[in-house]
């Protein structure tokens, strides 16, 4: 019995490694469709969003079942009740990740992208990819000290998050309202997205250790 309770353990594990790849996979499509305002590419990913919604509801269906029938207690519960929190963060940055999506749809067949702001979009999509790409490595390998070194990644997120708003500020802005309030909440949009993924690397320090003072050193 005691075998397939942490056969059960694994699988919730794999699957939220899979919701990584899939997030991680969704907003680098949101963003080259951002980018090119390629249309196809952004409806794929708003009607892919079901499938990390699938996962999770799966993963929180095996939770409760292993809640009931093993009666989990000390590390074991804590393996179940973080899988559930990661989950939900993981399902929100899917949730971010079709946002982006739908601002490529909305402003098709123009790019919602100014010149001025290309780079740094460019590089928040890319630091974006890579957070979520170490978030399902710091999930598998539960990798404490990996989850601590996440937070430096979501520091350069925050720092591009306020140098798009410096850019809507500046006297060289030239592309309009509309664009700017796009250029809000892309920014947003990606700087969620890290965030997110830092709770995850909290909740896989947690797991480990035990210990909430681990989770708060990451998001010091």
């Amino acid at each position: 019995m005691r075998d397939s309770f942490h056969e059960d353990l694994d699988r919730i594990s794999d699957r939220l490694v899979e919701m990584t790849r899939l997030v991680g996979s969704a907003m680098s499509r949101s963003t080259t469709a951002l980018l090119d305002a390629d249309l196809s590419l952004a409806e794929g990913v708003i009607e892919a969003d079901h499938l990390v919604d699938t996962i999770r509801d799966e993963i929180d269906e095996m939770a409760v079942q292993l809640i009931a029938q093993q009666q989990p207690v000390a590390t074991d519960l804590r393996i179940v009740v973080t899988a559930l929190h990661m989950a939900s963060s993981l399902e929100r940055m899917g949730d971010l990740a079709e946002h982006v999506a739908k601002v490529a749809r909305l402003r098709y067949p123009q790019t919602a992208v100014p010149a001025e702001a290309r780079a740094t979009i460019v590089e928040m999509g890319q630091l974006a990819e890579r957070i979520v790409a170490k978030a399902g490595s710091i999930i598998a390998a539960k990798d404490v000290d990996g989850a601590k070194d996440l937070h430096g990644d979501d520091d350069a997120m925050d720092r591009l998050h306020r140098e798009v708003f410096t850019m809507l500020v500046g006297d060289t802005w030239s592309a309009g309202t509309e664009a700017a309030i796009d250029m809000t909440l892309l920014s947003r949009y990606y700087e969620r997205f890290a965030d997110h993924a830092v709770s995850v690397a909290r909740q896989v320090a947690y797991l480990v250790t035990g210990e909430w003072a681990h989770r708060r050193a990451i998001n010091a």
